[in-house]
């Protein structure tokens, strides 16, 4: 019984198979084929849009950064003219975080434009392909349709059977299939070559930020120092002018 079964499930599949490979159109799957490479290339640009947008996004934030640089040194004076040292000091310690991030976004944007580099080059060579692809499998369906015809005109004119024009189609069917995974492997590889976006989550350790910490402070004591220098000369330039103006002329 058991003999009968895988028989008869290979008489099925031998069948089925035979009813596959001639309702198979190879200029329908090579149009397929086409098809699915385009859809490659539309990743691929949508891969490339979401780079630029997450750098222009970063730009914008950097710019915002600077702006506050800017601002927290103005107010790090102001509070240094008013004698209010405690509020300078908070100036200072926003400015130093703030520069802090600066420089890790100038990383991630130079990362990023890096990225946005390799994928364009990707998508230049896979729209490359494709277009060879597309001129192949034009020259392909031109030539299998001439086969086609030929083989039809050869049955009608000398009454050769079908086994033969099976025969033909089977090698001609191989040929295109073979063609068709060459040109998917090569855009698989052009699709890997072009890599992916990289983790730009920190890895910074512990010791790491209280180091930078301990720089922060001491950059911060730095410019507090400077500012009083400057706060403290302008204020004495100030009196010795209002006592040379107080005493009398000789």
């Amino acid at each position: 019984m058991a003999g009968l079964l895988s028989r008869t499930a290979t008489i099925i599949k031998a069948k089925y198979s035979k009813l596959l490979n001639r309702a198979e159109n190879p200029n329908e799957t090579l149009d397929y084929s086409y098809e699915q490479m385009l859809q490659q290339l539309q990743n691929v640009k949508r891969g490339v849009a979401d780079v630029v947008t997450a750098k222009k996004r970063l730009e914008l934030q950097t710019q915002k950064l600077e702006q506050s640089v800017v601002t927290l040194e103005s107010q790090a004076r102001q509070a240094v003219g008013a004698n209010r040292e405690d509020l300078a000091r908070q100036a200072l310690e926003k400015k130093a975080a703030v520069q802090q991030q600066l420089q890790g976004l100038d990383t991630q944007v130079q990362q990023l434009g890096d990225q946005q580099e390799k994928l364009v080059a990707g998508q230049q060579q896979l729209e490359a392909k494709i277009e060879s692809f597309r001129s192949q499998k034009e020259v392909i369906k031109a030539q299998y349709s001439a086969a086609e015809a030929q083989v039809r005109i050869g049955e009608a004119a000398t009454g050769i059977g079908s086994h033969m024009a099976d025969t033909g189609l089977a090698i001609q069917r191989a040929k295109d299939k073979t063609e068709e995974l060459q040109a998917r492997a090569s855009a698989i590889d052009e699709l890997t070559a072009a890599g992916s976006l990289e983790d730009f989550t920190s890895s910074d350790t512990q010791l790491d930020r209280e180091l930078a910490s301990i720089s922060a402070s001491s950059q911060v004591d730095s410019e507090l120092a400077k500012l009083k220098a400057e706060v403290g000369a302008g204020g004495d330039k100030k009196e010795i002018a209002a006592g040379e103006e107080a005493s009398p002329k000789s």
